[in-house]
């Protein structure tokens, strides 16, 4: 199924670089919705599995920095982490440095399920980049490593 693109609304016609950024927001939205329906099998829903994925990759870390990570107000986050807790995806463990804070760590469990959950869209996407043709392919890897770039200005 083609993928609709919303036009941006004042870009000129000759605004290449505004065009292109929107394409590249629709298109990277549209990659994370399709490479997503991965996620099911984890049983885990798409907030869980964002505030686990945070803890694995960023953690331990504070509910605030937590919270703050995944832009959601601390009450939320204080939900969504006793439900991991509640399934052994995490725990919380004292700040070794500041006694009145606790820190969310993934268990080995919760980095279990999220590495599995990743290797299951990284299949899925590895079996659309190995079907692209050789050039294709070559295009696609360069504007990867443009795109990381983008991403490390962008923080």
């Amino acid at each position: 199924m083609p993928i609709r693109r919303a036009r941006v609304a004042d870009a000129s016609p000759a605004d290449g670089a505004e065009r292109t950024a929107d394409r590249l927001h629709s298109a990277a939205i549209h990659l994370l919705r399709r490479l997503r329906r991965e996620d099911a099998q984890s049983g885990l829903s798409a907030p869980r599995l964002s505030a686990l994925s945070v803890v694995v990759f960023g953690g331990p870390l504070t509910l605030g920095e937590l919270a703050t990570a995944e832009q959601v107000r601390p009450p939320t986050m204080t939900r969504l982490v006793s439900a991991l807790e509640d399934e052994g995806l995490v725990t919380r463990e004292p700040d070794a440095s500041d006694g009145r804070l606790t820190r969310i760590r993934a268990t080995p469990k919760g980095r279990t399920l999220l590495m599995q959950g990743r290797a299951r869209r990284v299949a899925a996407l590895t079996a659309e980049v190995r079907a692209l043709a050789d050039a294709d392919r070559d295009a696609v890897e360069r504007a990867v490593a443009i795109l990381e770039g983008v991403i490390d200005r962008l923080r």
